[in-house]
C-alpha cells in the first residue's frame, strides 16, 4: 500500500485535521528535495510546515534556534548553543518545571545528526523512519487501540516535556508512542489545548492502519452497547 493510501486512511478513520506528517534521518539529500526556506525557532516548527503542505530538509544548523530540540535530535552544536541549552535548563529548574536530573533521561538520537526530511506523508518522496499524527484523545486512543492490536505499542510510560523526545523513543523501540505534548511545541506549532501526539515507527504503519477499521467499527458497536447499558441502568 503506497503512503498516499496509507495517509488517506488515517485521515478518514480518525477525522484528522492535521495531515499526518512523515519524518526521517538521512545521511545524503534525495533528488529534487530543496531545504527550508528558512530556520524555525523550535525544531517542531518544521512539523507544523509539513502538516501544512511542504516537503524539504534541514541541516544541523536549522536546529540551533532550540537547543532542547538539537539535543533530542542528536545535532553536533557550537558551545554557543551548548552555552544556551545550559541557560535554558537553568532557567527551567530555577522555576520549577523540570528537575537538573531528569535531563539525562532525555530520549535522543544516538547516531550523529546530518539532515532531517520533512513532507506531509501523503505527498512524501521517500521512505519515512516515522509518522507524526498528531489529533484529539479520542482519535489517538483508535490509534493506540489499533497499534495494541497490531502487536507494535509501546508499553513505556506516555511522553511529556520535552514533545521532540517523541521521535528518538519511537526510533528506539520501534514501537508506537504516545506525548501530550509541552508548552513550547503548543506555541511553535499551534497545537490545541486538546490535541497530543503519537508517533509510529514507518515499520509499523501498514500493520497499524490494516487494523485501525477493525477497531473503529469496534468502537462504534461498544459505544452503542454502553449507552445501551446507561440507559438501563
Amino acid at each position: 500500500m503506497s503512503l498516499s493510501i496509507h495517509a488517506e486512511e488515517l485521515v478518514r478513520l480518525l477525522d484528522l485535521e492535521t495531515p499526518p506528517v512523515a519524518i526521517a534521518f538521512r545521511e545524503s539529500v534525495p533528488e529534487g528535495m530543496s531545504r527550508v526556506e528558512r530556520a524555525e525557532p523550535a525544531g517542531c516548527g518544521y512539523w507544523r510546515l509539513a502538516a501544512e503542505g511542504r516537503t524539504f530538509y534541514t541541516e544541523a544548523s536549522d536546529h540551533f534556534g532550540c537547543p532542547i530540540g538539537a539535543h533530542t535530535h542528536g545535532v553536533a552544536a557550537p558551545p554557543e548553543v551548548g552555552a544556551q541549552l545550559g541557560r535554558m535548563l537553568q532557567m527551567m529548574t530555577s522555576i520549577g518545571y523540570l528537575k537538573m536530573e531528569e535531563v539525562s533521561g532525555i530520549p535522543t538520537r544516538r547516531e550523529p545528526f546530518k539532515l532531517a526530511l520533512y513532507a506531509p506523508l501523503a505527498q512524501a518522496p521517500f521512505a519515512p523512519d516515522l509518522v507524526l499524527i498528531r489529533a484529539t484523545p479520542r482519535r489517538l486512543m483508535l490509534l493506540q487501540e489499533a497499534a495494541q492490536a497490531a502487536g507494535v505499542a509501546g508499553d513505556g510510560a506516555t511522553l511529556g516535556r520535552p514533545t521532540c523526545a517523541l521521535l528518538p523513543q519511537t526510533l528506539q523501540s520501534q514501537k508506537s508512542n504516545l506525548s501530550l505534548g509541552c508548552v513550547g511545541n503548543r506555541v511553535y506549532t499551534g497545537a490545541a489545548d486538546d490535541e497530543a501526539y503519537v508517533a509510529l515507527p514507518a515499520s509499523a504503519l501498514e500493520a497499524v492502519t490494516a487494523r485501525l477499521a477493525v477497531i473503529q467499527e469496534a468502537n462504534e458497536r461498544l459505544l452503542a452497547f454502553h449507552r445501551g447499558r446507561m440507559q438501563d441502568a
